[in-house]
C-alpha cells in the first residue's frame, strides 16, 4: 500500500468514460510485488522444487508481457490438466444450483470448459469484442493499490501457473483456476466492467483510508458477491464461483446474508484466510454500478 503522504494523481479521463484505448495504458514496467520469489512455508508446493520451478517458468512468461505487451500462451502438461479437470468438474455441478444464470452463460461464451486450461489470449481476444475488458498476464502478487488501479483502464491482472496437485481443492494464492473459473467470466457483463472500472478509478486517486473501503468492496462483491436473481440468491463473486468450500458454505445456515449496504460494506473488516460469516446481496449488477459511482464522485 501507497503512504499517505504520496500524492495521487487524478484518472486521466472522466469516470464516465468506458472506452479505453491501447494507447490510454501505461507501461506495465511500475509495479510491486509481494513475495514475489518466494512461497510461503504454508504453500503446498513450497518444498517441491519441480512444482516451484515450473511455477516460475510461467511466471516468466507473464514477465514477459511486461517487456512487449503480448499474451505468452502456456503449454500446460498433463498433470496441470488434471488438477484443472479435477476442480472444474467438482465446481460445475455446484455452480449449477448455486451461480448467477449470467454466470453460467458468459463461461459457455468464453469457451471455458472441464476439459483444459484456457488461454488467456484466448479470453482476451472474446473480452474486448464484449465489453473492452482486457487481460494481462501477471507473475505474482501485486500491492493493493496498483492491483486495484489497473482495472480503470478495464483491465484485470491475472496469473497463469496453477495450484500444486497435493491439494487441488486449496491455493493461497490467485492461480488460473481462481481467474478463469472465478473472476473473467463476470466481465462479460457491461455493468459489473464498469463497476469494476469504478473501482479502479477509485484506487487511482484514494488515501489509504478509502483505499482500506475500496478493498471491503472489492472483497464483499468481486470476490464474495451475491445477487438477487428472480426472487432466489445466486453467487457472482470468484472467491465463491472458484471454491467449492466456500461456495457451499456460501448457502449454508453458517453464513448470515444481508441486504448490500455500502456504508456497512465499507466498514466491514475480514480475514482473507477465514470462512466469511456473513455476505452481502447486490440486488443488480446495474445497481451496484450506480452506488459506486457516487462513491467515488464523492473522493
Amino acid at each position: 500500500m501507497l503512504a499517505e503522504s504520496v500524492a495521487t494523481i487524478e484518472p486521466a479521463f472522466e469516470i464516465s468514460n468506458y472506452k479505453i484505448s491501447d494507447e490510454d495504458l501505461p507501461a506495465f514496467t511500475d509495479l510491486e510485488f509481494e513475495h514475489i520469489n518466494e512461497l510461503h512455508l504454508d504453500h503446498p508446493g513450497a518444498n517441491d522444487l519441480e512444482y516451484r520451478k515450473r511455477r516460475d517458468y510461467i511466471a516468466s512468461c507473464a514477465k514477459k508481457f511486461r517487456e512487449t505487451g503480448e499474451i505468452t500462451d502456456v503449454e500446460y502438461n498433463s498433470r496441470e490438466q488434471r488438477v484443472w479437470r479435477y476442480v472444474a468438474e467438482e465446481l460445475e455441478e455446484l455452480q449449477q444450483k448455486y451461480a448467477s444464470p449470467f454466470y453460467l452463460r458468459a463461461k459457455k461464451d468464453l469457451g471455458i470448459t472441464t476439459e483444459r486450461i484456457p488461454q488467456l489470449s484466448e479470453m482476451n481476444r472474446r473480452l474486448k469484442e464484449l465489453t473492452g475488458f482486457r487481460l494481462a498476464p501477471i507473475e505474482g502478487l501485486v500491492e493493493t493499490r496498483g492491483f486495484l488501479s489497473w482495472l480503470s483502464y478495464r483491465t484485470m491482472l491475472c496469473t497463469q501457473y496453477i495450484r500444486h496437485h497435493s491439494q487441488p481443492a486449496y491455493t493461497p494464492e490467485p492461480d488460473i483456476v481462481h481467474e478463469a473459473i472465478g473472476h473473467i467470466p463476470m466481465f462479460t457483463n457491461p455493468n459489473f466492467a464498469d463497476y469494476s472500472q469504478f473501482i479502479g478509478h477509485g484506487a487511482r486517486i484514494a488515501t489509504d483510508k478509502q483505499l482500506e473501503e475500496l478493498g471491503r468492496l472489492y472483497w464483499f462483491t468481486i470476490e464474495f458477491g451475491l445477487v438477487e436473481h428472480e426472487g432466489d440468491i445466486k453467487a457472482y463473486g470468484a472467491g465463491l464461483l472458484s471454491s467449492f468450500g466456500e461456495l457451499e458454505h456460501a448457502f449454508s445456515d453458517k453464513v448470515e446474508r444481508r441486504k448490500f449496504d455500502l456504508e456497512e460494506v465499507i466498514n466491514h473488516e475480514f480475514t482473507y484466510s477465514d470462512m466469511q460469516k456473513v455476505l452481502y446481496v447486490i440486488p443488480s449488477y446495474a445497481e451496484l454500478k450506480e452506488i459506486t459511482r457516487k462513491y467515488i464522485e464523492s473522493f
